[in-house]
């Protein structure tokens, strides 16, 4: 509500949010989704009500409460990382813990990597908001992990992992379901936190990428161990969030080529079939969109102004029912699921305003702000803060990247 400008409604919403939300729960929650969706959506909330606070028309009641809440819930996440590895657990109970008896977790013992390596924008920008470190370091030594797991010879990763012994329980390897995320988050955490280290690890997956996985304009899934082979001959379309990611990067030519790809399986069937046409689902995924307003930002190119008409167009006919938006059951039959996810307000709403929006209808700068994997706007500010100590790896500051934005 406050990128639409809807302040009013904004105010409101963070009332309730205090009023009526609680965290101590006795509920098992994905570590992974409640970070990117619940804990990225207070920080965000947070810095937007600090801002219009600070510019004193809005807000002035405000006294941080949603950061207190996004500490509170930080720390019932971080009881999930009390492993040998310093790898998460999948699931924790919000009230309990993982190793309570009464936290009912079923204490997994494999996580994804993607599960595992999303945690740093959130945490960092907890820890540097709050001033608490603990935040920032469990979430860098996952990371740390993930990295001295990679395959020494490919410089790739599996999709899942033991979280204990650090063991690879899957080696197939790609940029779709169950890793995505973890490039994503190398990528936004040396822009967000100005840290070297970030982009160093994402420039040597991504030349792995490019050499393995990326077959312009498809990008495959392969053994990490043996990178010639193919695991899969089809595509995932959690994989749409990629050439994004390639537009941040700068790497233009293939980010077109794939989502040009993309652009053509959703002429053909409405919008990207979950995995592949056998598995017909769409849960409405906004990763195509948001890789069309990266490709619009950067070239400025009105064809993705087109693309982005088909992609409304197409929810409108397809997708639209009397309370809302549903997902889509087959997109060979058009059939709904009774569910819409909250990604689907959170990012396919934000990035479609912000395609056809022009700059001054917009009342912050985009550019000073990047995007979590939920489309939280974190602002780039916080690499200049630090938490009050640090781990044991040396931060070293540098140049934010010159984004093609």
């Amino acid at each position: 509500v406050k990128v639409l400008n809807k302040l009013e409604e904004f105010e409101a919403a963070v009332r309730r949010t205090v009023r009526d939300v609680r965290l101590d729960n006795d509920v098992v929650v994905s570590v992974f989704e409640t970070n990117i969706r619940v804990l990225g959506g207070l920080l965000g909330a947070h810095v937007m009500a600090d801002m219009l606070r600070q510019q004193g028309e809005w807000m002035q009641w405000y006294t941080d409460e949603l950061l207190h809440m996004a500490k509170e819930l930080g720390h019932r996440l971080l009881p999930a990382f009390n492993t040998t590895s310093g790898l998460p657990y999948p699931r924790v109970n919000l009230r309990y813990g993982v190793l309570n008896p009464l936290s009912r977790t079923g204490t997994e013992s494999d996580t994804c990597t993607a599960c595992a390596g999303t945690m740093i924008l959130e945490f960092a920008a907890l820890s540097r908001l709050s001033g608490e470190s603990v935040f920032e370091e469990h979430a860098r030594k996952a990371l740390d992990v993930l990295w001295e797991k990679r395959q020494r010879g490919s410089d790739l990763v599996g999709t899942v992992i033991n979280i204990h012994n650090g063991d690879w329980v899957r080696r197939d390897s790609g940029v779709g379901a169950g890793i995505d995320s973890y490039y994503e988050y190398l990528m936004k955490a040396y822009i967000l936190l100005g840290d070297n280290v970030y982009l160093e690890r994402f420039n040597t997956h991504y030349s792995a990428i490019m050499k393995y996985i990326s077959q312009p304009p498809l990008l495959l899934n392969v053994h990490m161990h043996n990178p010639t082979v193919s695991v899969r001959s089809w595509m995932d379309s959690l994989l749409a969030f990629f050439p994004g990611l390639q537009v941040l990067r700068g790497d233009l030519k293939p980010a077109i080529e794939t989502h040009e790809m993309l652009y053509q399986v959703t002429k053909q069937h409405k919008f990207l079939p979950e995995f592949r046409v056998h598995w017909g689902q769409h849960p409405l995924r906004p990763e195509f969109a948001e890789s069309t307003y990266y490709l619009y930002k950067a070239t400025g190119d009105p064809y993705y102004l087109r693309v982005g008409q088909s992609i409304v167009e197409k929810l409108n006919a397809h997708a639209r029912v009397p309370c809302g938006f549903a997902a889509v059951q087959d997109v060979r039959t058009g059939t709904h699921e009774d569910r819409m996810d909250s990604f689907f307000l959170a990012e396919m709403f934000k990035y479609l305003y912000l395609l056809f929006s022009e700059r001054n209808q917009l009342h912050f700068d985009i550019d000073d702000y990047i995007f979590t994997t939920e489309a939280h706007l974190l602002p780039v500010s916080l690499s200049t803060s630090q938490p009050r100590c640090q781990s044991n790896d040396t931060v070293r500051l540098g140049p934010l990247p010159t984004l093609m934005l």
